[in-house]
C-alpha cells in the first residue's frame, strides 16, 4: 500500500478542505514547525491548495501564495496535489463525497472526522485498500492523544481485553464543573457554551453521540471487529444532577461519561457509552475539566493510559500532522489495524445477563410504608441492598432515596426499574446509573 504519490522534489504536497479552528491550526503548525518535520522526514509538507466557504474572510494568516477552490472536492482531483486533508466535518455531504472522490483518485487522505468514519468507515477503508492508499484519523478519537497509534501500532502485539476512557471534554467539563461549584447541569451548560466547550447546539456532545463515535472506531482498533456504531448503547449526561454528583462523593464515587468496550470471557464484547460511577482512587477519576483519557489493558502490557486534551486548534492540528509525517516516512498501516477483509463482526454481549451494580436515585412520596414497598420490589428480584441513604426534604415535598446494589443480573435490575417507576408512591421517573469498578 503506496503511502502517498510524492512528488519528484521530496516534497509531499497537501490539499486542506476545512479552515476553521483545526485547519488554521494545521497551517500554523506546519509554518512554525517546518524544520523540526523536515529533519525528522528527509520532506517538506507543503499546503498547494485550500477550501472553505467563505473566500476573503480574515483567518489571521496570508493564504493568497495557495490556491482556491471554491468546491472543496475539486482539490482531489488536482493533479499537484498529493494527499487532502478533510477539516470540514459532517458525516455525509460534501465531506464524504471529497474522501471517496481522494482515494478514487489515488490520494492519502487525513480526516479527523469520527462520525463519518464511524457511520461509513468500512466501506472507506475497504476503498482505501482497493486504491492502494491510506486513510488516516489520529485527530479523529481523542484530540492530541496518540490513542489510534496507541492501539493500532503500540499495542499491535498484544491482544487487548479492555478499552476505556473519557472520551468527550465538554461532557467532563461539565460534570467536573458541576462537583467543584454545586451548580445544576443547565447553569453549567451556559456557562461552557459561553466559554466555548460547548456549542450552540449540544446535542452531539451531551447526549453521548460524540463519545460514541470515537468508542466505535476504538473498539474496532481494540478487537479486530467491523465498526458498527448502530449497536452501541448510547446515554449522555442530560438527567444528571447536582445531588447526585455530591451523593456519588459521599460514597466514595465520582461520576463520568465513560466509553467502555470489554471483551468478556466467552469471546463477546461488551460496550457502552453513559455515565457510570467509577471509585474516587481510580485513575480515570481524576481526569478533570476538558482532558480525555483513553485506557486499554493488553494481555502482556498490563494496563496504558494516555491523557491529554481532547479537542482545541494545537492538540488536534498535532494529531493531524502527526498522520501527515507518517505518510512522509512511508509508514504504511491498514485503516483499521488489520486488513479489511480480516475484520470480524462484533460478538455483542447481551446486557441482560451481565451482572451490574448500580446506583439508584428514587423520589418518592412521604407515606408510611414507601420504603418496605421499595425494599419488597428490590427483595423479590434477589437485588442485594449495599448502603441506602434517605434525604428529607420540606414538609410536604417528596423524600430523596439513594440506594446502592451489590451486583445482579442486568435484567432483573431493568424489571425492579419498571416496577419501581410504576408505583404511585413516585414522584418522577428513577435515576439509575451502572456503578463501574476499574
Amino acid at each position: 500500500m503506496s503511502p502517498v504519490s510524492s512528488a519528484p522534489n521530496s516534497t509531499i504536497r497537501i490539499a486542506l478542505a476545512g479552515l476553521g479552528t483545526v485547519g488554521m491550526g494545521v497551517l500554523t503548525l506546519l509554518k512554525q514547525n517546518q524544520g523540526v518535520i523536515q529533519t525528522r522526514t528527509g520532506k517538506t509538507l507543503e499546503v498547494v491548495a485550500v477550501s472553505a466557504r467563505t473566500r476573503n474572510k480574515d483567518r489571521g494568516m496570508d493564504l493568497s501564495g495557495l490556491a482556491w477552490e471554491d468546491d472543496p472536492v475539486a482539490l482531489a482531483k488536482r493533479d499537484d496535489v498529493d494527499v487532502v486533508l478533510e477539516m470540514v466535518g459532517g458525516e455525509t455531504g460534501t465531506a464524504l463525497e471529497l474522501v471517496e472522490t481522494a482515494i478514487r483518485a489515488g490520494k492519502s487522505v487525513v480526516t479527523a472526522n469520527k462520525a463519518l468514519l464511524a457511520h461509513d468507515g468500512m466501506r472507506l477503508a475497504q476503498l482505501a485498500e482497493d486504491n492502494g492508499v491510506q486513510l488516516l484519523f489520529e485527530a479523529a478519537v481523542a484530540g492530541g492523544i496518540p490513542a489510534v497509534k496507541g492501539l493500532r501500532e503500540g499495542l499491535a502485539g498484544n491482544q487487548i481485553e479492555l478499552v476505556y476512557g473519557i472520551l468527550n471534554g465538554t461532557c467532563n467539563y461539565i460534570l467536573t464543573s458541576m462537583r467543584e461549584t454545586g451548580r445544576g447541569f443547565d447553569a453549567v451548560l451556559a456557562e461552557a457554551q459561553e466559554l466555548g466547550y460547548a456549542e450552540a447546539e449540544p446535542s452531539l456532545d451531551v447526549d453521548g453521540y460524540d463519545a460514541a463515535h470515537k468508542l466505535t472506531l476504538l473498539a474496532s482498533l481494540a478487537f479486530g471487529t467491523e465498526l458498527d456504531f448502530d449497536k452501541l448503547q448510547v446515554e449522555g449526561i442530560r438527567r444528571i444532577s447536582a445531588p447526585d454528583i455530591m451523593i456519588a462523593e459521599e460514597l466514595g464515587y465520582r461520576i463520568k461519561l465513560l466509553g467502555l468496550a470489554r471483551r468478556l470471557a466467552d469471546g463477546s464484547i461488551e460496550q457502552f457509552v453513559r455515565p457510570v460511577l467509577v471509585p474516587q482512587s481510580s485513575e480515570i477519576a481524576k481526569v478533570e475539566g476538558v482532558f480525555n483519557a483513553v485506557v486499554a489493558n493488553g494481555n502482556f502490557v498490563d494496563e496504558v493510559m494516555m491523557v491529554g486534551r481532547g479537542a482545541g486548534a494545537g492538540p488536534t492540528a498535532s494529531a493531524v500532522v502527526g498522520d501527515l509525517i507518517d505518510l512522509a516516512r512511508g509508514t504504511s498501516v491498514p485503516t483499521l489495524g488489520v486488513p479489511c477483509q480480516n475484520l470480524v463482526p462484533a460478538k455483542l454481549a447481551k446486557s441482560e445477563d451481565l451482572y451490574r451494580a448500580v446506583y439508584m436515585h428514587l423520589s418518592i412520596l412521604d407515606e408510611p410504608g414507601a420504603l418496605a414497598k421499595v425494599a419488597e420490589i428490590l427483595g423479590r428480584y434477589e437485588i442485594s441492598i449495599a448502603s441506602l441513604i434517605q434525604r428529607e426534604g420540606r414538609s410536604g415535598l417528596p423524600v430523596s432515596l439513594i440506594i446502592t446494589t451489590h451486583e445482579a443480573r442486568y435484567a432483573n435490575i431493568r424489571a425492579a426499574r419498571a416496577e419501581l417507576d410504576a408505583l404511585s408512591i413516585m414522584a418522577e421517573p428513577l435515576h439509575m446509573m451502572i456503578i463501574q469498578e476499574l
